[in-house]
């Protein structure tokens, strides 16, 4: 496994890291939490440091709560990661950055995830009731205190990154990154964490499964909701993502690698990127993802992927 410097914080993170929203156990269709937790076990055992979650990951904190349970006895093993601002209320997703309620979460996280510190401690997303400022004003206390280790941000444009450097000094940022949505490349977000030496762990590198080559076109309803945030289930784009699929696999028969690695590895050979979270339900998942970190693709086969990338979908 590859590791890499957070930006300029004290943080050391494996290039691949554990994402957990999957084990809210709402949104990607039904998980086996049990199995979740091994995942995560796994994934620590064959090198993966980086373990993210947050509050907002299951309707009662299903996410944290597995995470918790996951990581006894490998706590110094993990850069733990989780976050602030979204809270569930009645099913919906809202977004609230009071200074008191952010405090009030850090408290509860802590006893979800039976710690007394967390390693990198995230506004989820920004705010436009209560604003961004005073959230991260009291971020920056809890540092302070002990009770992070760091700050970041997740979603966060080049603007609020800003402020967040100038009020916090965040040390990261968490964009959404794919072959299939590229938008952090182009509105400058990975660029800015690039010029001003910040973190950058993504997330959705396989857009929300269909990168693994191993998806069936999922049906909408109940705990599957994917359709709704990964684009490319609907067509034509899920017919367009299957011919990029052939030549993600064309590269890694040529490197004895699955298709998954494929996917990871363009994301990881994106400049300024840090670390790219997967959402590993079973440890033979982990494991499978965690190898993308022990090789690298060559600047021929990125320009391939990205040759192919804009005759399918672009041209």
């Amino acid at each position: 496994m590859r590791y890499k410097q957070l930006g300029n914080s004290s943080l050391n993170v494996s290039v691949v890291g554990q994402g957990t929203w999957a084990l809210g156990n709402d949104f990607f269709g039904e998980v086996d939490v049990d199995q979740g937790i091994k995942a995560i076990q796994a994934a620590i055992d064959v090198g993966i440091n980086m373990v993210d979650t947050a509050p907002g990951y299951g309707p009662h904190f299903e996410s944290e709560i597995a995470v918790g349970k996951a990581i006894q006895g490998r706590r110094d093993k993990v850069c733990l990661a989780t976050k602030c601002g979204i809270h569930r209320i009645a099913g919906e997703y809202i977004k609230c950055l009071s200074p008191k309620l952010v405090r009030w979460e850090m408290e509860q996280s802590l006893k979800r995830l039976q710690t007394d510190y967390i390693d990198l401690y995230m506004i989820h997303w920004p705010d436009a009731n209560f604003g961004i400022e005073g959230a991260l004003v009291e971020l920056a206390k809890m540092k302070k205190e002990g009770l992070c280790r760091e700050v970041g941000v997740s979603n966060f444009s080049p603007e609020q990154m800003k402020v967040g450097i100038e009020l916090a000094g965040i040390v990261s940022c968490q964009p959404p990154l794919s072959l299939l949505n590229q938008v952090s490349l182009n509105n400058g977000v990975i660029d800015f964490c690039r010029k001003n030496n910040l973190g950058c762990v993504t997330y959705g590198a396989l857009g929300g499964g269909i990168l693994s080559g191993k998806l069936e076109k999922p049906a909408v309803g109940g705990k599957e909701q994917r359709v709704g945030f990964y684009n490319c289930f609907e067509e034509p784009g899920w017919s367009k993502a299957q011919e990029l699929l052939k030549v993600l696999k064309e590269i890694g028969d040529t490197r004895g690698a699955a298709i998954p690695e494929v996917a990871i590895n363009w994301v990881l050979a994106q400049p300024g990127i840090t670390c790219a979270l997967m959402g590993a339900t079973t440890p033979e998942m982990a494991i499978e993802n965690a190898k993308a970190g022990n090789w690298e693709l060559t600047a021929a086969e990125v320009k391939t992927i990205d040759e192919n990338y804009k005759r399918i979908f672009e041209l």
